[in-house]
C-alpha cells in the first residue's frame, strides 16, 4: 500500500517513472461511483465533470495520506457532506490545493498526484458546459423536454459537484 509522499517507480530503462497512485485511486473510486449511479453516459463532458469533482473531493479529503488503504464505504458520509449544496466546496478545494502545494515545496520536489489534481481543478474551473438554467422561468408555454428549456453556460465544477453528490447518494 502506498501513502501520499511515497512513489511507485520503475527503474527499468535507466529512468524512473513516478506513478501518481493516490490521484489514480481517487479517480477510480469517483469513476465507479458515477458508473454505479448510471446518471450520465461515461463519454459525456458532464460525466467527466462529475468524476473530476468527486476525485478532487476524495483526493483532497485524504488528510492522513492513506488513500490507497481506505474502504470506500467508511468515507461516503465525509464525501457526501463535502459535496453538499450548502458547503463552500470551491473554497475548500482552493485551500487544500494551496496547502498541498506548500507541502510539496517544503518536501523539495514535484508531487505527481498534486499535478494531476491541479490539472483536473483547472479543467473544472475553466471549462463551461451548456446546462439547463434552473433559475429561468419559461415565458411561454410549458417546457416538455429537457433539451427544449432555457440553457446557460456553467462552469464544469458547478455541474459536476451535484452530479457527484447524487452518485454518492445512489451508491
Amino acid at each position: 500500500m502506498l501513502h501520499r509522499g511515497q512513489e511507485s517507480t520503475n527503474g527499468a530503462g535507466g529512468g524512473e517513472l513516478t506513478v501518481p497512485m493516490a490521484w489514480l485511486y481517487a479517480e477510480y473510486i469517483a469513476d465507479e461511483l458515477l458508473r454505479t449511479g448510471d446518471l450520465m453516459p461515461p463519454t459525456s463532458f458532464e460525466f467527466r465533470a462529475g468524476r473530476d469533482a468527486l476525485a478532487l473531493t476524495i483526493f483532497l479529503s485524504d488528510t492522513d495520506g492513506e488513500l490507497s488503504g481506505i474502504r470506500v464505504v467508511s468515507q461516503l458520509e465525509t464525501w457526501l457532506s463535502l459535496t453538499a449544496y450548502d458547503q463552500p466546496w470551491q473554497d475548500w478545494v482552493r485551500e487544500r490545493m494551496a496547502r498541498l502545494a506548500a507541502e510539496a515545496i517544503d518536501a523539495g520536489g514535484p508531487d505527481p498526484d498534486l499535478d494531476l489534481a491541479a490539472a483536473a481543478w483547472r479543467w473544472l474551473q475553466e471549462t463551461e458546459l451548456l446546462a439547463p438554467d434552473l433559475n429561468a422561468v419559461p415565458g411561454g408555454g410549458p417546457v416538455f423536454g429537457e433539451d427544449e428549456g432555457p440553457k446557460v453556460w456553467t462552469p464544469a465544477w458547478q455541474l459536476g459537484l451535484p452530479l457527484g453528490h447524487l452518485a454518492i447518494h445512489l451508491f
